[in-house]
């Protein structure tokens, strides 16, 4: 168990820290800013965004009455505070592991988690809906959206405000936690326009100044509010905020307790007398309070276990290298090659694997924010003109861009790459991250292209196949490395649709079966082979198949197995029973993949053994299949 002083030891929720004093709510977010550092450093997982909302999540669970005042945390991996300061301290020790809990907010784990968050800009919208749903119940409460500076570039937080602003009466409030960083460093023109604001003292001397004519002169509030309106106007721009129908406040020092609490008090009062939505601009610093992450809150951003006094150290054994450095490399030596190729991210820059492009090649890099749909409508913009784009992105953020892939890609069947990272299980960041339904979205779109790599040098042989393709291709693959395959530097594309043979068996005809195995599952499918004595093929390409071999598979085998990490339903496996039926072939058929559920954070390792997924899994199927 972890080391705890005194005082956070006694908070078992909100409610004991309500009856705390100003002086005991300071020394607590000293405890509790050290309980964040020992616990992640124990388990891993978010480091420097929970550091920075250590004073915010007290300050919003001393004044608002949680959880019937519902808060919404944007992105939920800020939430670690909040999650210690609502009973849920004893169980950081098994943050993001197997049994434990999530790293993000859920509902089915705390009362205190009004909604699930994890893809990035949907608090304001959730947020909204519980508001209104206050009013319709006439229940006296409010709803607090909790969303970061690089969450606000998402479309979706601004189509909520231009909805919320319309009410007058919603008890909504929005806190922005200003912290001018996302995982990678914040892009864009809200970004700048929050820096003025931020930066301008004759800004908030005016404000400053208005606020005393309020307090001291009753009578003159209504010119006060005018003077305020046009001081604004003089010095920026009337805030983007209030032109949306919010109250703006701020911004406000959002470690500093004695301005955030009265701040939120007043706000609360506002709210549920009936003034409308309100926005409160509140700026920390991520890493606050352990010099090391404040020094480089990037590399302390979703760090592993590691020791607090010392840091985080080089691994002492080289290690091999992943699918996202494989693709990082590829695209530097494909630019090289291809002066039209040009890199986008939607703000995932060191997650993807961009940083040495956008180095070497900054005029063809493009960071657009935490906004998929507009990167994927971006790239078909590019594609139009006759550049060739590449978009960097987690399997599970593209589905939030589907609609522009269909109707402004595939439609116009663009020549674009999709390099899908994180296609699969992802471990300890759990169901909200998992790739596991990219084939199946994605095989049913025409013109699509969908590669599948084995190993580090297909992953690269099939990315050139991509981009040479002229056609919208996705190629996934999973996070973290293979098995160490040496990558060649060639650029030269695979056979389009061509699957490879990789072992024939010797069974006779009437028991011979083979596995298609389509992406990384092919190693542990190549020992069950072995075992078993069955051909096994390396499918590569989901769309298109190879059908050609497909069919011979079909005449020379009794039995298919497909295999994949991804769900079952409309998957590989499915693409390969649909053509099989076509051609009119009877045969026995196994489908494995992941089963009809989202599956929880874990050890990687550990959830594909649990999915039958792993060597003694897929062996027992088989066997239990064609030769029990």
């Amino acid at each position: 168990m972890l080391k705890m002083t005194n005082l956070l030891q006694t908070i078992e929720s909100p409610n004991e820290l309500r009856d705390l004093s100003k002086f005991q709510l300071n020394q607590l977010a000293v405890e509790l800013r050290q309980y964040v550092v020992d616990s992640v450093s124990k388990t891993g997982g978010h480091l420097s965004s929970n550091l920075g909302t250590v004073e915010l999540a007290i300050a919003i669970h001393y004044v608002f009455n949680t959880p019937d005042d519902k808060v919404v945390w944007d992105v939920g991996h800020q939430s670690y505070p909040h999650k210690i300061l609502t009973g849920r301290r004893e169980q950081m020790s098994g943050l993001r592991q197997s049994g434990g809990i999530s790293g993000f907010p859920k509902r089915s784990e705390s009362e205190y988690d009004a909604f699930g968050t994890a893809h990035s800009s949907t608090s304001i919208s959730a947020a909204t809906g519980m508001a209104h749903a206050a009013l319709l119940k006439d229940e006296k409460r409010v709803a607090v959206a909790v969303i970061g500076d690089s969450a606000m570039t998402g479309g979706m937080a601004f189509e909520a405000m231009n909805h919320a602003g319309v009410t007058r009466n919603l008890p909504l409030i929005v806190i922005l936690n200003d912290n001018d960083m996302s995982i990678s460093p914040a892009v864009g023109a809200l970004n700048r326009y929050l820096a003025r604001l931020i930066s301008s003292p004759l800004y908030e001397a005016t404000k400053n100044s208005v606020g005393n004519v309020l307090s001291i002169v009753p009578p003159l509030r209504e010119f006060a509010k005018r003077l305020e309106a046009q001081a604004k106007g003089m010095i920026v721009p009337a805030t983007i905020f209030e032109e949306f129908g919010f109250n703006y406040i701020g911004p406000i020092d959002g470690h500093d307790l004695d301005s955030l609490i009265p701040t939120f008090q007043n706000i609360k009062r506002l709210s549920l007398e009936g003034d409308g939505p309100q926005f409160i601009h509140v700026v920390t610093k991520k890493g606050k309070g352990y010099a090391l992450a404040e020094e480089d809150p990037i590399k302390y951003h979703g760090p592993g276990k590691f020791d607090p006094k010392v840091g985080i150290l080089p691994s002492k054994i080289p290690a091999k290298k992943t699918f996202t450095q494989v693709f990082g490399e590829w695209l530097c030596d494909m630019a090289e090659h291809d002066e039209k190729l040009v890199g986008i991210t939607p703000a995932m820059r060191e997650g993807s694997g961009l940083v040495e492009f956008e180095k070497r090649f900054p005029k063809r890099y493009y960071d657009v924010g935490i906004a998929e749909q507009h990167a994927v409508t971006f790239a078909a913009g590019l594609a139009c003109e006759g550049l060739r784009p590449v978009l960097a992105i987690y399997s599970t953020f593209l589905q939030r861009g589907y609609d522009q892939l269909i109707h402004d890609v595939a439609l116009q069947d663009l020549p674009m790459t999709l390099a899908l990272d994180r296609a699969g299980l992802v471990g300890a960041d759990g169901a909200t991250h998992a790739g596991i339904f990219d084939i199946p979205y994605l095989r049913c779109i025409p013109n699509m292209l969908i590669m599948t790599p084995s190993d580090e040098n297909e992953c690269r042989q099939l990315l050139s196949t991509a981009h040479f393709s002229g056609h919208p291709s996705a190629v996934r693959y999973p996070r973290g490395s293979g098995t160490g395959v040496e990558t060649t530097k060639s650029l030269e594309p695979l056979p389009m649709g061509k699957a490879l043979v990789r072992r024939l068996s010797s069974r006779p005809l009437e028991n011979r079966v083979a596995i298609l195995a389509f992406g990384t599952l092919l190693q542990p499918a190549l020992a069950v082979a072995e075992n078993l004595d069955l051909t096994i093929v390396d499918m590569r390409f989901v769309k298109p198949l190879d059908e050609e071999l497909l069919a011979q598979i079909a005449q020379n085998h009794s039995g298919i197995v497909t295999l994949e990490e991804g769900v079952i339903q409309g998957g590989a496996g499915s693409a390969c029973m649909e053509y099989l039926a076509s051609i009119g072939t009877s045969m026995q058929f196994l489908q494995l993949g992941l089963p009809d559920q989202f599956i929880d954070h874990g050890d990687s390792v550990l959830l594909l053994a649990q999915c039958g997924l792993d060597q003694a899994g897929i062996e027992q199927s088989i066997t239990k299949r064609f030769f029990a």
